[in-house]
């Protein structure tokens, strides 16, 4: 396989266990090349794949030394990828959630589009949480409200092709969005930015303990920085970027 040059494939991971290594090996297999950001690990889940591409060309690992959460993982890959040229990035989680088989059309979306936010809009099966689905819903209601209508199908799933600039951009204009919070936060904003948005469909699979599934989605502390997400961006489109976004949805529906 002939590495691509312009989008490369990201996964932020932190104490994914043996998923990591299959994950990725997956990913290797649908596009290259792959950049792994280890997030502060401490269970040696970074160790096989680590192994992996000193024989691997297509594969790089960052080992960072401490946890800072998806959004500064992501924000170090995305770093890292332009300085090397790179102008679009697949964030995908390691834990194996998520399609490596539609890596490549997400990657061919986004270049018959470049300017464009690609989104996956999840496709659940019958062992997804109903608690999780309903709590999602919640979050995708919220944020139709912040963008006043739809373009964002789900902005929990981080399935997700980025223009670079524009995602670098966002991310240093704010402090948050750099936990659980990254992924609604920064679709949100890249959205009010003017960044257009296509949203395709792709399989979302929940793992049991048992096929090595991993969360570290914490259930008081991470639903009160989504209270807090919410809260700040609601007040921020209520106080000066609404007239904006409302003026540039007439002018689309015009």
């Amino acid at each position: 396989m002939t590495p691509a040059t312009t989008h490369l494939v990201l996964i932020p991971s932190f104490n994914t266990g043996p998923r990591l290594l299959a994950t990725v090996k997956e990913v290797i297999g649908f596009w290259q090349p792959v950049l792994v950001v280890i997030d502060g690990s401490t269970d040696g889940s970074e160790r096989a794949v680590l192994e992996l591409a000193k024989s691997e060309p297509g594969l790089r690992v960052i080992v960072q030394p401490r946890n800072g959460g998806k959004g500064a993982a992501v924000l170090v890959g995305v770093e890292v990828a332009q300085r090397e040229g790179f102008t679009h990035a697949l964030v995908m989680d390691a834990d194996g959630q998520h399609p490596a088989d539609r890596v490549a059309d997400f990657m061919r979306a986004s270049q018959s589009a470049p300017a464009a936010l690609v989104l996956g809009r999840p496709v659940f099966g019958p062992e997804a949480p109903l608690v999780r689905l309903k709590g999602r819903q919640i979050s995708v209601n919220l944020v139709r409200w912040e963008i006043l209508g739809r373009g964002i199908d789900d902005p929990l799933f981080g399935f997700r092709v980025y223009p670079l600039a524009q995602l670098v951009r966002v991310l240093r204009s704010t402090k948050g969005a750099r936990r659980y919070d990254f992924d609604p936060e920064v679709a949100v904003r890249m959205f009010w930015g003017g960044t257009p948005t296509l949203n395709l469909p792709a399989s979302c699979r929940y793992l049991s303990r048992a096929e090595g599934g991993v969360s570290h989605f914490r259930y008081v502390r991470d639903n009160l920085r989504m209270i807090w997400l919410h809260t700040r961006l609601i007040t921020e489109l209520v106080l000066w970027r609404w007239f904006g976004l409302w003026r540039r949805r007439c002018l689309q529906a015009s």
